[in-house]
Formats: C-alpha cells, structure tokens, sequence
C-alpha cells in the first residue's frame, strides 16, 4: 500500500461512516438512507481493483470492515429508545456481509477484466451486492437465526405482510431486503458512468 492508494482507503471509510450514521434514518417505509450511500462501497472496490489490481483493492476492502467494526463497537455502546443502536446481530451480519461481499467483488472483477470495460465493473457489483443483501438481513433478522443473540427481541421484523405492501405474504425483513437489493441494482447501472470517468483519470495520472 502506498500514497497513491490513500484517496482509496480514505473514501471507503467515508461511505462506512456515512452508511452506519444515515441507516438510521429511514426513507418511506421499506428503505434508510444508508442505502442510497453504501452501493458506493463496490465503486471504490471496483475503482481500485481496476487501476491499480486485486491486490490494494482487497487492502481498501480491510480498511473499510476495520472502520466498520470500530463503528459498530461505538453503536453497541449508545442507548436509542429500544436499545442499543447496533445489536451483536446487526453488527454480525453487517461485518460479514461487508467482508464477504466485497472480497467476492474483487475476485469477480479480477476474473473478467479482461472483458468489455462495463462487464467487470456491473457483473461484479451485482453478484456482491445481491450476496451483501442476502448476509445482512437473513443473519440480522431471520428467526432461524435468533440463536445468535436470543435476548435480541426481533420478532417485528418476522410480521407477514404483503412483499413491499403488493406483493405475496412474506415476513417483513424479506421487504426490507428486496427494496434495498433494487436500490442497489439501480446503483450499479448509475455508477458505471463515474467507474468510466474516474478510471480514466486515474489511468492517466498514474501513466
């Protein structure tokens, strides 16, 4: 790692920060906004991956679950209205969702950059986005996983209702899921146009 990468590891630590802060906040009633900013996680990635290789691309990637364990650590010890901000469950899934799904963002890029400039940058962003969803809120919210943390009452989010209100009856988390799995497809479509524009510039500094 070196100074080059810094602008890296510095923005991947901002869009932690930024996401475990606005989670908090919610934006209607299937999504927060940390939504809208955590997609931005696999540009980074992405950037880095295809600029300077897999290799200061995963090194970014533990920079920012670093930064994101510190924060949950920091949530587990302020008190909200029901309790700590971040749960042990929340914290699990939330780490290892990030973890996983970046690592695998990395590997996914690297095996087809040798393809159309948008293939590795969508395709690798799509898969870790939909496995990054999957972790989060099946180990934060799942009842099959209460085990985790049994005195962690999260039985609100077990309540059947219709898929984001019109759809088949589903348990409320699945909502939650598949409303933020579509912002984070949207994202990937919209973010190929600052990959473009970033990595050439980048690409000429660095020539």
């Amino acid at each position: 790692m070196n100074r080059t990468h810094l602008p890296g590891i510095l923005a991947m630590a901002a869009i932690v920060v930024a996401s475990n802060i606005l989670v908090q906040f919610l934006f209607g009633q299937w999504l927060t906004w940390g939504a809208f900013t955590y997609p931005f996680a696999f540009l980074v990635t992405d950037v880095m991956n295809r600029v300077y290789g897999a290799g200061p691309a995963r090194k970014v990637v533990l920079a920012g679950f670093v930064v994101g364990v510190i924060c949950s650590l920091i949530g587990t010890q302020i008190m909200g209205e029901f309790g700590p901000l971040v749960t042990l469950r929340i914290a699990v899934g939330s780490g290892l969702a990030f973890l996983t799904a970046q690592m695998l963002d990395v590997t996914v890029f690297s095996a087809l950059r040798e393809g159309k400039w948008w293939r590795a940058p969508l395709a690798s962003t799509l898969i870790g986005s939909s496995v990054d969803t999957a972790l989060f809120f099946s180990i934060a919210f799942s009842a099959s996983l209460s085990w985790i943390e049994p005195a962690n009452d999260v039985s609100w989010a077990g309540e059947v209702l219709p898929l984001l209100g019109v759809g088949p009856l589903v348990p409320l988390w699945v909502s939650l899921a598949t409303a933020d799995w579509m912002v984070k497809l949207g994202l990937a479509l919209l973010a190929l146009v600052p990959f473009r524009i970033i990595v050439g510039k980048l690409s000429v500094s660095t020539t």
